[in-house]
């Protein structure tokens, strides 16, 4: 026999609480005999009628399977997505509270929440990228990863966006399996200010495009923007030292979501587009990632259910002098 749940602390609870309980009644129905002067043993019947049926009601609640096994073919329908995240010094512009960066990496929880049968993968960039968590189901791993983004993790505080992309499509398209995977399954969400620094973004933007590999771009920012916070409570300057203003540029990630297929959306101080995002990677056709044969037994709950309710009832119908007088 096999067990849908495993014995724990809901049933130890369950069954102490009623040998407890039912202990202090026979301790109770003896002390009213002796005060009678007569005896209690028919206590015993009911115990064992009542004890019966709890102990159905327990084993229905484990979900007993037993019979015939039944073969079974389970398929594991998902899609390989990595999500790049901008680390570069204008993430913690604070025209977005507490902080653009902040702000993406409470979005991107609500994202990994909801994608929830797809394999996801973590990259960081500034004028450099890195895999920071490889495509995985681990949801837990991805939380954590998630949790630890700031811009101090990269070197440089520009933004490139060739690296990030370059990268993405080198993951996305290496692989050694024979069947050739779905290009829709794949694909990448571009999280960013939208200030791109780097000369080869259009050209890796073009085999993105080649390989039918969709890019959405998420803009983190207002058009009218704000300061970069620096080191010692300061702001960043340029080099004739006045301060930086980081505004959203949305023409470029608009463009390599169009161009691509993909969408673009926006988090800004009065718009989150994080829902539409969800919603809109859900509705692509994901592909056939795992297919396993599976011997199963059906959950026979029921027959011990039923045997435990026709003994309540005859508990209820029928009853039994304690005291004999």
């Amino acid at each position: 026999m096999q067990w849908f749940s495993n014995f724990g602390i809901t049933e130890t609870v369950l069954i102490a609480a009623f040998l407890l309980l039912y202990g202090l009644y026979i301790l109770r129905s003896y002390q009213l005999a002796k005060m009678l002067q007569t005896h209690a043993r028919r206590v015993w019947i009911k115990f064992a009628l009542r004890a019966t049926y709890f102990s159905l009601l327990i084993i229905s609640l484990l979900g007993p399977s037993f019979g015939e096994l039944i073969r079974k073919e389970v398929k594991s329908v998902g899609k390989d997505i990595y999500i790049a995240v901008d680390l570069s010094l204008s993430m913690n512009a604070t025209d977005i509270q507490p902080s653009r960066l902040a702000k993406v990496k409470f979005e991107l929880k609500r994202l990994v929440d909801n994608l929830v049968n797809d394999r996801i993968g973590l990259i960081i960039f500034s004028t450099e990228a890195f895999i920071q968590c490889p495509l995985t189901y681990d949801r837990s791993a991805i939380y954590t990863w998630i949790e630890s983004l700031k811009t101090s993790l990269m070197p440089n505080t520009g933004t490139d966006f060739a690296q990030a992309l370059a990268l993405a499509h080198r993951k996305l398209t290496d692989t050694t399996e024979v069947q050739k995977k779905i290009p829709q399954s794949k694909m990448l969400i571009l999280f960013s200010d939208g200030e791109d620094f780097g000369e080869q973004t259009q050209e890796i933007v073009n085999k993105f495009e080649q390989d039918e590999i969709r890019i959405f771009t998420v803009g983190v920012g207002t058009t009218q923007g704000s300061k970069i916070p620096f080191r010692d409570n300061s702001f960043k300057r340029d080099l004739s030292g006045r301060e930086v203003i980081t505004k959203l540029n949305t023409e470029l990630l608009q463009s390599i979501a169009e161009q691509t297929g993909g969408r673009y959306f926006e988090i800004n101080d009065n718009t989150v587009e994080t829902s539409r995002l969800i919603e809109t990677i859900n509705q692509i056709e994901g592909e056939l990632m795992d297919k396993k044969q599976m011997d199963i037994t059906a959950n026979n709950y029921a027959y011990f259910l039923f045997v435990a309710i026709l003994l309540v009832i005859t508990d209820v119908l029928f009853t039994v002098n304690i005291l004999r007088i």
